[in-house]
């Protein structure tokens, strides 16, 4: 109901945080299906999240961050969750 308010507002960036938190399986594709929309609409989309998963399978580029400040960063030929939990460790330094 909220995204649906949102979306009809004419914006060009939209930040999402934590958007499948406590939804169900059908609910959860059907916001990613509504973000990719989004996208290739043009629209300017951020995404935070702290499910990997999904940050690997929307994302262009995912900047990860540790105590408050940003300790990694990849595009998406860089993307692996192995890397991405270094980052958010704080053990590898961007």
């Amino acid at each position: 109901m909220i995204i649906g308010r949102w979306l009809s507002t004419d914006v060009d960036v939209l930040i999402f945080d934590e958007p499948t938190k406590g939804v169900d399986v059908g609910a959860r594709a059907e916001i990613y299906r509504l973000i990719e929309e989004l996208a290739r609409d043009g629209r300017g989309v951020i995404v935070i999240s702290s499910d990997l998963p999904e940050v690997l399978g929307l994302s262009d580029r995912i900047i990860v961050m540790c105590e408050g400040r940003k300790t990694g960063e990849m595009e998406r030929d860089q993307f692996s969750e192995e890397l991405a939990m270094e980052y958010a460790i704080g053990g590898k330094q961007a």
